[in-house]
């Protein structure tokens, strides 16, 4: 891959899905520690790849999950797979192609399911849906030596999906390998973290993510794809979906309406709310939930760190106004409160999205509470 701009009418490359991806750039080192584990035959029965949403850990587990197939079905002798101490095998390889295509006989991907009635993914993976973990677990293998199943979003699982893993993980069959991808594996069961070995992944540079902007999104303007780095932090699937949705502009909208804070420019407010409570505006209202909840967080911890800039790494504005902001909110409330809040807003988001409330209600809840902290 590839982060040099494209030339004048050339179509953008698509993203290929994770399972799909032959590239992963800026894990090098956890890529060398797995080609160890693999190579001393020292592999653990559960790995847990943890580490911010859209960093690649979902790329990283289909990498490995190849490489060991690949492996196995050669006996170890190595075909298909590439030399060195990383983990990549030929995309042009069987092995490859099936895992790409999600038909490979030995590898099992659980994540969210598609929910046909709202017309989105569910929020949870459900027990019924964990349990096809164990039946596929006690076939034999049809192409390899080994039975691999990815967990995209562990943390997603709900209650009963997560014990029906914990079984599986307390009697792990021999020759099966579970990938267990996590954005926040503190939402996970004590009891399955500790029956993995944990893989952090850090997030990418800001260079790389820029890097990788300007492969995907070539027709992006430097300035735009500069601030779309920043505020991604450290993501480039965030800052792809930022892209998507328009997230720059809406992050300015965002800092207009709490600009006045404590005090509420209603109208102002309302307009906005309107906007994002539209049937089309659904991916608008889930950026700007997730950009106020970023804000928050940067407010807390700035604070605590006594950096009275609040600045993104790299060390500028995202937005005019942005410092501002952040400024006038310091000097209303303590960090502690503020960080009290980022997770009373996650939670009501949350509710709200779960039980299908008015986006509009939810929205301007959110801005009146602030309100009220900074009162």
């Amino acid at each position: 891959m590839r982060g040099e701009a494209q030339k004048p009418g050339a179509t953008a490359p698509a993203v290929p899905p994770p399972r799909a991806n032959p590239d992963l750039l800026g894990h090098e080192a956890v890529e060398r520690t797995l080609r160890r584990l693999y190579d001393l035959r020292r592999l653990p029965h559960a790995l847990l790849l943890t580490g911010p949403r859209g960093i690649g850990k979902a790329t990283l587990a289909f990498r490995f999950a190849r490489f060991v197939l690949a492996q196995s079905a050669s006996g170890g002798a190595g075909a298909g797979a590439g030399g060195g101490d990383g983990l990549a095998i030929d995309p042009a390889s069987g092995v490859f192609r099936r895992v790409a295509a999600g038909g490979h006989a030995d590898l099992l991907t659980l994540e969210r399911a598609w929910d046909p009635q709202r017309r989105r993914l569910r929020g949870e993976i459900l027990v019924e849906e964990a349990r096809e973990i164990a039946l596929f677990l006690r076939l034999t293998p049809a192409e390899a030596s080994w039975r691999i199943v990815v967990v995209d979003g562990a943390e997603e699982m709900n209650t009963n999906a997560a014990n029906a893993l914990l079984k599986i993980l307390e009697e792990p069959p021999q020759r099966a390998l579970l990938l267990l991808v996590s954005h926040n594996p503190g939402r996970l069961l004590p009891t399955i973290r500790s029956r993995c070995r944990r893989l952090p992944l850090a997030a990418l540079p800001p260079p790389l993510v820029r890097r990788l902007l300007a492969h995907y999104r070539p027709e992006l303007a430097a300035d735009e794809a500069e601030a779309l780095a920043a505020l991604a932090e450290g993501s480039i699937g965030r800052a792809l979906e930022l892209a998507e949705a328009g997230g720059l502009a809406l992050y300015r909208s965002l800092l207009e309406v709490l600009a006045s804070l404590p005090a509420v420019d209603v109208p102002l407010a309302h307009a906005f709310a309107d906007r994002l409570a539209r049937p089309e505006a659904e991916e608008a209202y889930r950026t700007v939930g997730e950009l106020l909840g970023q804000l928050l967080a940067r407010l807390a911890a700035g604070m605590a760190r006594r950096r009275p800039d609040f600045a993104v790494p790299g060390g500028a504005e995202v937005a005019a106004g942005e410092g501002a902001v952040m400024r006038r909110l310091a000097q209303r409330a303590d960090p502690a409160r503020w960080a009290e809040l980022y997770g009373e807003l996650g939670r009501r988001f949350a509710r709200a999205d779960a039980l299908n409330l008015d986006r509009k209600e939810a929205l301007l809840g959110a801005v009146f509470a602030l309100a009220r902290v900074a009162g």
